[in-house]
């Protein structure tokens, strides 16, 4: 049968134009980033409710899938909260498949055709990170964006992990924070009585009677074809359309393409409310005993269109004194400090109290590696944490009450009393994701999480969460069922229990 030309040679191919000298390394790096991939995607496979699959059995080289139409699929026995590249192959009906996205084409359940391009696409996305990765000195970096550059894997469990659909070769090696760019910002001129502004936009991105909106360059080519003349000079984070700006802000830039999961842009609602939700967080980090920083939205503007939008963040080094660091909790996976189970225990004691007592107040924060920062002492030692973008919490007005807190004007959205909507927002997030990453393992997650639970208070949340399994996102579920919003959640074995 005849195949298309695969991502991984469109992606050589222009690779071979724009950096010849990086093909041999991107060829290199190909084996591992199928590996990368598949392991997310079987991951998948062995957890999450996927409609063709009617039964998982145990077997004596790992787990045997049995699909709906008779075939079996089988791989290696699937730890939910490993991270390493650790599926090389499975085999359907015996026959072996080391390339995820001929394995989802080979399937052919439904819309896995789309699902199989993402996944070459994310292959040699992935692969072209990995080689152009720079080796991280001894020392730590002492700018931001530094940090961000190191996570070059992406999401952890997310198959996805690295599809940019839209973007060529030279985009992503222009734009990509792995690559370490410096990206110059567009600046739109917009008539201020034609822009919502809340907060205090600053005076630098105004001239007269005009807004002047920072637009990413990707954005300004492909969404609303102009040409930007003024520029200011930024370096990409984690997030690719969030850019620090040295000696200044973080600026989140509308980017209307889809990352990961989901189509980004920024709402009109979402300016709106972004003062009202940036004094909120304040008031959510006064009661947390100095334990939790919530970055301030310095400003925010659109010119009523979320393809032309753009939110002012402060950056959250702005939270460590002399000698302390600010680190995603993605990144901190590129250091040496998750191998010590006891640093381990002390980070998950620190992010447990600080997530159940927001829980308890009534706020649900999405706190996975990307949102979460924490603020190491110069030995290494985890302080406080840091949270940019409440964009996605989720808060409880009945347990504010409780707590004597009037619950703010916010989106409709994010306003629920149903706790299992309030824990799935904070587990899966925060133990599911920014946790479980960091300790690459359910048994070392479950180790640090068994000593940080002995301390915490006894409430109706913690005994969920000790509960015997834990609820996170059904990634690849959510990418092969395309018309449907919103999560769609399954759940893991719980690693207390496991």
């Amino acid at each position: 049968m005849h195949r298309p030309p695969s991502a991984e040679a469109e992606v050589a191919d222009e690779l071979a134009a724009v950096r010849p000298g990086l093909v041999a390394r991107f060829t290199a790096e190909l084996p591992g980033a199928r590996a990368a991939v598949l392991s997310r995607l079987w991951r998948a496979c062995a957890h999450e409710p996927l409609a063709w699959i009617a039964g998982r059995e145990p077997a004596r080289e790992g787990l045997v899938l049995r699909l709906r139409d008779g075939r079996r699929l089988a791989g290696p026995a699937a730890d939910p909260y490993r991270t390493d590249d650790y599926v090389r192959a499975v085999r359907l009906d015996e026959v072996p498949y080391d390339d995820p996205a001929r394995l989802m084409t080979d399937l052919a359940v439904p819309h896995s055709a789309g699902f199989a391009a993402e996944l070459g696409h994310s292959v040699a996305s992935l692969a072209l990170s990995r080689a152009g990765r720079k080796n991280h000195p001894d020392e730590w970096p002492d700018s931001d964006w530094a940090w961000e550059q190191r996570v070059v894997d992406g999401h952890p469990y997310h198959p996805g992990c690295r599809s940019r659909p839209g973007f060529s070769v030279a985009e992503q090696l222009s734009y990509a924070p792995e690559h370490g760019p410096v990206v110059g910002l567009g600046l739109v001129p917009v008539p201020a009585a034609e822009c919502l502004t809340t907060g205090d936009w600053p005076r630098g991105l105004r001239d007269g009677a005009q807004v002047l909106l920072p637009v990413h360059p990707w954005q300004a080519a492909h969404v609303l074809k102009r040409a930007c003349d003024d520029q200011l000079a930024a370096h990409p984070l984690m997030s690719l359309r969030t850019l620090a700006v040295p000696g200044g802000p973080h600026v989140k830039t509308a980017l209307s393409t889809r990352l990961t999961s989901s189509v980004r842009d920024i709402s009109i609602a979402s300016i709106a409310a972004s003062a009202t939700l940036s004094s909120f967080g304040e008031d959510l980090a006064a009661r947390t005993d100095g334990l939790l920083h919530v970055t301030r939205t310095l400003g925010a503007a659109t010119a009523h269109s979320p393809d032309l939008a753009a939110v002012l963040r402060e950056s959250p080094r702005a939270y460590a004194a002399p000698g302390e660091y600010v680190v995603p909790v993605a990144a901190l996976a590129t250091t040496e400090l998750p191998r010590s189970p006891a640093w381990l225990a002390s980070f998950a004691r620190l992010a447990l109290t600080v997530g159940l007592r927001a829980l308890e107040l009534g706020v649900a924060l999405e706190a996975h590696g990307q949102n979460l920062l924490v603020v190491l002492s110069p030995a290494g030692d985890p302080l406080r944490l840091v949270y940019r973008d409440l964009a996605d919490i989720r808060v409880s007005p009945a347990r504010l009450a409780r707590h004597g807190v009037p619950a703010p004007e916010l989106p409709a959205r994010m306003l629920t009393d149903d706790a299992t909507a309030l824990r799935r927002k904070l587990f899966g997030s925060l133990v599911g994701g920014a946790l479980a990453a960091t300790a690459g393992s359910g048994a070392a997650l479950g180790a640090a999480l068994e000593g940080a639970v002995r301390e915490l208070p006894r409430t109706g949340d913690l005994s969920a969460l000790c509960a015997a399994s834990l609820p996170v996102k059904a990634l690849t579920v959510m990418r092969l069922t395309p018309g449907r919003t919103g999560d769609i959640w399954t759940v893991l074995p719980g690693p207390l229990t496991a």
